[in-house]
């Protein structure tokens, strides 16, 4: 059965920096190709792709991923009856919340209460672990507490009625946002909530050997008089430079089935993906960890974005870095060795395998991108993201 898989492929240099760091403070590294090569971990990405979403999409589109998800649903209760306080309404929240997901809610730690909190003040009850909802469901379950309120219900006995417990759990497993829908949701007490991811985030890893750096640093201390010699603090920073080749699939067909959960045949989901496709492409291409960001500035965007349509399975060129790219003699850096070896790289897999894409879109910046001309017509990014979300809308249209 033909599939509808987006494969997408960015090279980005990086300046010295240290946007994803191990538990050591040291950038994260892994061996490839028998090198030491820098590397961000697809966490990291893809939560720099999640806050993207907050300027690309609308907030009902996403979703909230906390342990503090009874205030999350009590904010939205109480806007529907502001007479209610937070107090009398954590009880009923946390109720519904643990109902609906199976997770366990329990009165905050001390470790878990904010530095601005008043340790005396009452805190509300917290789960157990992150919990991923999205905005529907939690104004949807908002909606059954009030009603549950209204009835001056108690708790526990208002969940325990089954034709409450069962819309409860409805709620939990439909009307997906398009973050939980493209990245997944995994609740440990309620599998049959959880939500398989449709986008695949590989770490980025660079396309060359890496030497980890250290910089010492000393700070002055602006009160101190000429009598006062020496530094205020001392320290240091690790940090590396790099050239990435980082890599995302998405599962269009998964994304639509999961964002079509819980609609109407007259509502589905066509114009959700499609959005979400766009968002993804742009979110993922102009998104950055934001680890260290203030000390080293390291705001650059990609040299190179290749979006393909497949109709089989995801097809990493990850490979093309194997053997890792030195820096060439006429001193180019690693950028126009990188675009060589993907140039040679792609169309050998593609043939070999029969793997060509169907469409491919290329985004390409200054002459150290010229090798991959060959490949597609070049075109910037706004169209980009309008014309993959267009391609998408029709080739699902077809299926339909």
């Amino acid at each position: 059965m033909s599939r509808t898989i987006l494969d997408v492929h960015i090279l980005q240099t990086v300046p010295p920096s240290n946007i994803n760091r191990d538990d050591t403070g040291a950038p994260k590294s892994a061996v490839y190709g028998g090198v030491r090569r820098s590397r961000v971990s697809s966490q990291a990405w893809k939560r720099a792709t999640r806050k993207a979403f907050e300027s690309l999409l609308e907030p009902a589109e996403l979703g909230v991923r906390t342990k503090k998800v009874v205030d999350a649903l009590t904010s939205r209760i109480t806007a529907l009856e502001p007479s209610l306080a937070p107090e009398q309404v954590w009880p009923m929240a946390a109720e519904l919340v643990q109902v609906a997901t199976g997770a366990k809610i329990e009165a905050p730690t001390r470790k878990s209460v904010g530095k601005d909190d008043d340790a005396t003040d009452p805190q509300a009850p917290q789960s157990s672990y992150l919990l991923f909802l999205s905005a529907h469901q939690l104004d949807a379950l908002a909606k059954l507490a009030v009603e549950g309120i209204c009835k001056n219900a108690e708790p526990k006995g208002f969940v325990k009625d089954k034709d409450i417990k069962t819309r409860a759990k409805q709620i939990a497993s439909t009307r997906h946002s398009v973050d939980i829908a493209l990245f997944g949701r995994m609740v440990a007490d309620a599998s049959d909530i959880n939500v398989d991811a449709a986008a695949q985030v590989a770490h980025a890893l660079s396309v060359h050997a890496v030497d980890m750096e250290s910089d010492y640093f000393t700070a002055m201390d602006d009160q101190n008089t000429s009598s006062e010699p020496g530094a205020g603090m001392i320290g240091t920073v690790d940090f590396n430079s790099a050239t990435l080749y980082r890599y995302a699939a998405v599962d269009v067909d998964l994304l639509a089935r999961n964002l079509d959960a819980g609609l109407t045949e007259g509502e589905r989901a066509g114009e959700a993906v499609r959005r979400a496709v766009e968002a993804f492409v742009e979110g993922f291409a102009m998104s950055m960890p934001t680890g260290k960001a203030n000390t080293f500035g390291n705001h650059t965007v990609p040299d190179a974005v290749i979006v393909k349509l497949r109709s089989s399975r995801p097809v990493s060129f990850v490979g093309a870095f194997e053997r890792p790219v030195v820096q060439q003699e006429t001193g180019e850096g690693h950028v126009r060795a990188a675009c060589e070896a993907l140039a040679d790289h792609i169309p050998a897999v593609e043939k070999t395998f029969g793997a060509t894409a169907d469409r491919t879109w290329i985004l390409r910046v200054g002459k150290p991108t010229a090798p991959l001309a060959p490949l597609g017509t070049p075109v910037d990014l706004g169209p980009l993201v309008t014309e993959v979300g267009e391609a998408v809308a029709e080739r699902l249209g077809k299926k339909a």
